[in-house]
């Protein structure tokens, strides 16, 4: 949803933890590694350690056997034979201890195989030593032998205990580098540890921090909306509410509050409190309207009325749309218009409008009665006149002949006054039925109405080729019969007529500000003469009803032509110009169209 703001920095923070978590754990990883493999290392630095031990007990305790052994044969005293008889359970235990501490070592294992049998050996020898030493048993030369025999397994396990001893040693030699090498990384590996850890802590802090500056920013622009849109509510008397149709809880904004009669929040908004305040005309029409919305997911414009707790009746326009946040919940957004005065207004239009309609139709009805009245009073005047013989005119004074001359005059020009006024009042009552037309059969029927003026003045015309179109036939040729005709009408003396007929299509986008946007094309028709042409400052008025140009004696009319004509191209959604050029002709425009 547009409307909720994006902020990235989030993502990075996201990024940046993920990275650091990762990092952690490899650098954690790498440090239990290390002190793994320095706790192994000591380990087996304390197992060389104690094998030294464990050899040198043994030793210790063959030493102790060695010595008691030469006190009693020395002394006859069977105390000194105390360290000899407890020797061999030393033995025993160190032994053990070995075989255990050299299990996973085969050439330990096998020297101290070696060295078991040795020892043996040294204590068989020292029972012969004790056997031979005996007064009852007493063998100097046996005893010799033994004693000799003796020292040299002493010395040949002293041997094996020191090949043991340096093979240990080199096994110590060899595990303290690796120890002191690993130890020497720890330090390293901490500081390590301990400035990635910092690094991430302060990239985290910067991005925190910039994230909550603009927060503030976001906080501060969302308050200016949120002002902004309470006042835009209260003035344009629209309100805004949301429903969130999976919690079905139901927001209302202040000016919600205010629209139906109440102070902002001055209760919980429900879907039946709302339609509590539509008036039960229209409780149902919007009752349906707002369960459609789950369907069309859109509430269209609907028209209902309210009724305020002051039972003051109010005119209401809402509209809705279900949106769809990041979430996934779905609110539905709506909006209430108080239309009120406009419905208000828009009856006393109507109501105007009819008066209108009735006092047009009442004035043309006036007009076309009056006209058509006129006509006989009109026509016995003319037949009166007429009657008035030659014979009679040349009994009569002079003053009394231009009276009749005067009033035959004046009788002929109410004649195509009243002529005029049927024309225009029959433009405005007669039905407008548009037909398909072929505007060249129109103009040559116009033509054909004014061959004898044509012919008068010998006027050339030309015209091109002109479109067929959806018109009011008749009306459109009475345009071309005004139009040629008052071409010919205000022809320069002497000189014979010259009207160019031209027609091409036009788009409205060219003549924005004459023609209607909503249609996209026109027909352009252009009437041009070499005419006598008319002042340009009176190009708009000459299609006022009743504007002439000239006096009525140089130019008989009663300036309805004209008018006639802007009528008939009104009455087809066109537009109709005039220019010209004093003593050069004029150029009248019609746009019709497409």
């Amino acid at each position: 949803m547009k409307w909720i703001p994006n902020f990235n920095s989030s993502n990075s923070l996201r990024v940046i933890f993920v990275i650091a978590v990762f990092i952690l754990l490899f650098l954690s990883s790498i440090a239990y590694k290390h002190n793994q493999d320095l706790n192994e290392s000591s380990k087996l630095v304390m197992h060389t350690y104690e094998i030294n031990i464990q050899l040198e007990r043994l030793m210790s305790a063959i030493k102790d056997a060695e010595t008691g052994q030469r006190g009693y044969i020395i002394t006859r005293n069977a105390r000194f034979l105390t360290p000899y008889i407890y020797s061999r359970d030393k033995v025993n235990t160190s032994f053990i201890r070995l075989k255990k501490l050299t299990a996973d070592n085969p050439i330990q294992k096998q020297n101290l195989q070696n060295l078991f049998k040795l020892i043996i050996q040294r204590f068989v020898s020292f029972e012969n030593c004790l056997k031979y030493s005996d007064p009852k048993t007493y063998d100097k030369r046996k005893l010799d032998n033994h004693m000799f025999g003796g020292r040299i397994l002493m010395e040949n396990i002293r041997f094996k205990v020191d090949e043991m001893n340096d093979i240990e040693k080199s096994y110590l030699s060899k595990r303290l580098k690796i120890y002191d090498a690993e130890i020497s990384l720890s330090p390293l590996f901490s500081i390590s540890l301990f400035l990635v850890a910092l690094c991430f802590i302060l990239l985290a802090y910067r991005q925190i921090s910039r994230d909550i500056e603009r927060l503030k920013v976001f906080n501060k622009k969302l308050l200016i909306s949120s002002g902004l849109i309470a006042e835009s509510e209260a003035i344009g008397k629209f309100s805004t509410w949301q429903w969130d149709l999976d919690s079905q809880k139901i927001d209302y904004s202040d000016n919600q509050f205010r629209l139906l009669g109440y102070e902002p929040n001055a209760f919980v908004p429900v879907k039946e409190t709302f339609l509590d305040f539509v008036h039960p005309d229209d409780k149902e029409n919007v009752s349906k309207s707002m369960e459609g919305i789950l369907q069309n997911k859109q509430l269209p414009f609907v028209y209902y009325k309210i009724i305020l707790p002051s039972h003051e009746v109010r005119y209401f326009k809402t509209t809705g749309k279900l949106l769809t946040d990041q979430q996934g919940s779905k609110i539905l957004l709506g909006i209430n218009f108080d239309i009120t005065d406009e419905h208000l207004l828009n009856i006393e239009l109507q109501e105007r409008n009819k008066e209108l309609e009735k006092s047009n139709k009442e004035l043309a009805s006036f007009n076309h009665v009056a006209s058509h009245d006129l006509q006989e009073p009109l026509r016995k005047i003319q037949t009166f006149i007429s009657r008035v013989s030659d014979a009679d005119k040349a009994v009569m004074s002079q003053s009394a002949r231009d009276y009749i001359a005067k009033i035959e005059v004046s009788a002929k020009r109410m004649r195509v006054l009243i002529d005029d006024l049927l024309l225009f009042s029959r433009t405005n009552t007669t039905k407008k039925e548009f037909i398909k037309s072929n505007l060249n059969e129109l103009l040559e029927n116009a033509e054909t109405e004014l061959t004898e003026i044509i012919d008068e003045k010998k006027a050339i015309i030309t015209a091109s080729k002109l479109p067929k179109l959806a018109v009011i036939p008749y009306q459109i040729e009475q345009l071309f019969i005004n139009l040629i005709g008052n071409s010919l009408k205000y022809s320069q003396p002497d000189i014979a007529p010259q009207i160019t007929i031209e027609s091409e299509k036009v788009l409205s986008a060219d003549y924005p500000d004459l023609l209607e946007q909503d249609v996209k094309k026109f027909h352009k028709i252009t009437f041009t003469d070499n005419g006598m042409g008319f002042d340009p400052q009176f190009k708009e008025t000459i299609f006022v009803l009743f504007q002439r140009l000239h006096s009525k004696t140089d130019y008989p009319g009663t300036g309805i032509g004209l008018a006639i004509c802007k009528k008939i191209v009104d009455n087809h959604k066109g537009h109709i110009i005039a220019d010209s050029t004093l003593n050069q002709g004029s150029v009248f425009t019609v746009f019709l169209p497409d």
